[in-house]
């Protein structure tokens, strides 16, 4: 690798680990050391590929879905991790809701399998479309469908605070899940 790749590479690296390493603790249940096992792995691959690549975050995401992929098919007994609870404090302003709202969905997310925690996380996180997960996941549209679907209907199952309707700035009734998914 030539100096300017070098560069490049570590230039990368310095402005987008802390966004992949947020995107890997989603795939990986929380776990922070999987989570970081998971970007460096990832940025290990690219670094071989570097010269290779056009676009270098589209490439590490998508080595890092597919190993989280590799790594629910040999069905390692799944760890739930532990989260801290806040206390209870009733003097405490309405200010902690959306932190508390985040702990909620991370202990939802950490308790689905991570088949179903992968299919969500692509996507209502990462914003992608079926035929996006289809293709990062190398399966079809009809998988991602009725995966999404099961993985939804568990998540209400599990949390059922996050289906419930939420009032926003402006007043307006909405769901923390995805529209269309209420049974």
């Amino acid at each position: 690798m030539d100096p300017q790749d070098h560069e490049r590479f570590r230039d990368f690296v310095d402005t987008r680990w802390s966004t992949l390493l947020r995107l890997a603790n989603l795939l990986t249940g929380g776990d922070r050391h999987d989570a970081e096992d998971l970007v460096q792995i990832a940025l290990m691959k690219a670094l071989g590929r570097w010269r290779h690549i056009d676009d270098p975050e589209g490439y590490v995401r998508k080595v890092m879905y597919r190993h989280q992929i590799s790594r629910w098919r040999l069905r390692r007994p799944h760890r739930e991790p532990t989260f801290a609870v806040p206390p209870e404090d009733p003097g405490v302003a309405d200010g902690t809701s959306a932190a508390d709202l985040r702990i909620t969905v991370a202990r939802a997310l950490a308790r689905l399998t991570p088949r179903q925690r992968t299919m969500l996380v692509l996507r209502y996180f990462e914003d992608l479309s079926e035929t996006e997960v289809a293709s990062a996941l190398g399966c079809s549209v009809g998988t991602v469908r009725s995966t999404t679907h099961r993985s939804l209907a568990r998540l209400r199952d599990l949390a059922p605070e996050l289906g419930a309707p939420v009032r926003t700035a402006a007043a307006a009734p909405s769901s923390i899940l995805p529209k269309g998914t209420h049974s």
